[in-house]
């Protein structure tokens, strides 16, 4: 009989002693680090149209005054996007406020807007002549596509390569805002440039 009950003690024993050690090597052991999230990872390169890319600089323009106005807006040579379907990873847009009498430009890359410093305005001058929004109800793919029945299709069969870049501004002699569509780094040496209407998505014209 004390055998039996001095092995039951021991089993018991052996048995409380086991669990204590799994508690405390539990405690001791440091949590599990988690994976890195997704936030932490850097973001992809993004593209978006001539006209998203107004409209958010746009919001940050009037911030600094409410009565800002668009008069250009031009996209830049980058090696993630070629401007083929009408996007660019990087916009630049000027504004005009005549209550302060200056410009500003405003950068949206990579869905980050920054600006420059104020320079003067006059509202005679020709490159900084102001425009309504409403007025911008054709988007830059669509710019793209009626340039490419223009010239455009059978360049880029024969140099893929070429970027497009997009600029828009207000022409005075036509009255009429204009998308300029042009193949290649700048306008000065680009291979061809066709102005189509920024309103009614209609070509325009090529330009010399």
């Amino acid at each position: 009989m004390k055998t039996t009950t001095m092995k039951t003690t021991t089993m018991r024993k052996l048995f409380f002693a086991i669990l204590a050690a799994g508690l405390l090597a539990g405690c001791s052991s440091e949590p599990s680090k988690p994976a890195a999230s997704e936030a932490s990872k850097p973001k992809a390169p993004e593209a978006i149209t001539g006209s998203s890319a107004l409209y958010k600089c746009y919001i940050s323009a009037r911030g600094w005054a409410s009565d800002a106005q668009p008069f250009r807006a031009e996209s830049r040579v980058a090696a993630d996007s070629n401007g083929h379907d009408g996007k660019a990873g990087e916009w630049r847009v000027g504004f005009a406020s005549p209550s302060l009498r200056s410009t500003k430009f405003y950068t949206w890359a990579n869905d980050d807007i920054s600006h420059g410093v104020d320079d003067t305005y006059s509202p005679t001058n020709s490159s900084t002549q102001v425009f309504n929004v409403q007025f911008l109800k054709t988007d830059t793919d669509k710019a793209f596509a009626a340039s490419q029945q223009h010239g455009g299709d059978a360049l880029l069969q024969a140099e893929p390569n070429i970027p497009v870049l997009y600029v828009l501004d207000w022409d005075r002699q036509k009255n009429e805002l204009l998308w300029h569509v042009i193949y290649g780094i700048d306008r000065e040496t680009a291979k061809l440039r066709v102005a189509v209407n920024a309103s009614t998505g209609d070509f325009s014209r090529v330009e010399k």
